[in-house]
């Protein structure tokens, strides 16, 4: 497969990538650093130059030629305003949706975040409670459209090593998440075309990461 992944850069995109490259699928990493593109290929990945916030969508379009999906990781970041997690979180999936229709890349899937889906809880921080909201803002935008899109809601994010067994599906309770493992899941998730359409939280768990998704969608 050609993947193309929004956000290159982050922690969860160069786990991705270097998962992707190991399988022999050719990656491309879209980043908006020069300094970055040498970490993109020390990992095995292109690196292409595209600003989420600035790009337009058939400038980004010419970036996905060939791609059997894309996947958007990116993100503001911690430390970033209220603007910049609306113009990332949700104008940059969103842009990168239009980009996918123009490419004729009808797979997407969208690394999102336990939480959306509803309004902030009474006390959440102001800059979780805004990226909340962009992602959900995102995740409303993909699903109007004509796309074969998954969303993927992962828990509260660590870097202790993935052990592979997750708990997957439509609800689960909060929790934590490898960032090896939601960059495993995305994998299956890629792999699993019956997964279209679905919107799926993700914690640590007990299962394998194919059984929990054959577990969703039935055997392949």
């Amino acid at each position: 497969m050609r993947i193309v992944i929004a956000g290159g850069h982050g922690q969860i995109a160069m786990r991705l990538a270097r998962l992707l490259v190991a399988r022999g699928d050719e990656t491309v990493a879209l980043v908006r650093n020069p300094d970055h593109v040498l970490d993109v290929l020390a990992a095995g990945a292109h690196a292409v130059l595209a600003d989420l916030e600035h790009d337009d969508a058939p400038t980004l379009a010419a970036h996905l030629a060939d791609a059997d999906a894309v996947v958007f990781a990116a993100g503001a970041g911690p430390g970033s305003g209220d603007a910049r997690k609306d113009s990332v979180d949700r104008g940059g999936a969103a842009l990168l949706a239009d980009a996918a229709a123009l490419a004729g890349v009808n797979r997407y899937v969208l690394v999102s975040s336990m939480g959306a889906g509803a309004p902030p809880p009474a006390g959440t921080d102001d800059a979780f409670a805004a990226y909340l909201v962009a992602k959900t803002q995102a995740e409303d935008d993909l699903r109007a459209r004509d796309l074969d899109w998954t969303i993927l809601r992962p828990g509260g994010l660590t870097n202790a090593t993935g052990s592979g067994r997750v708990r997957l599906d439509a609800h689960v309770p909060g929790g934590r998440i490898p960032r090896d493992d939601v960059a495993a899941v995305i994998i299956a998730l890629l792999t699993s075309p019956r997964t279209a359409g679905l919107t799926l939280e993700l914690v640590e768990g007990d299962v394998p990461v194919d059984a929990a998704i054959e577990a969703i969608v039935g055997p392949a």
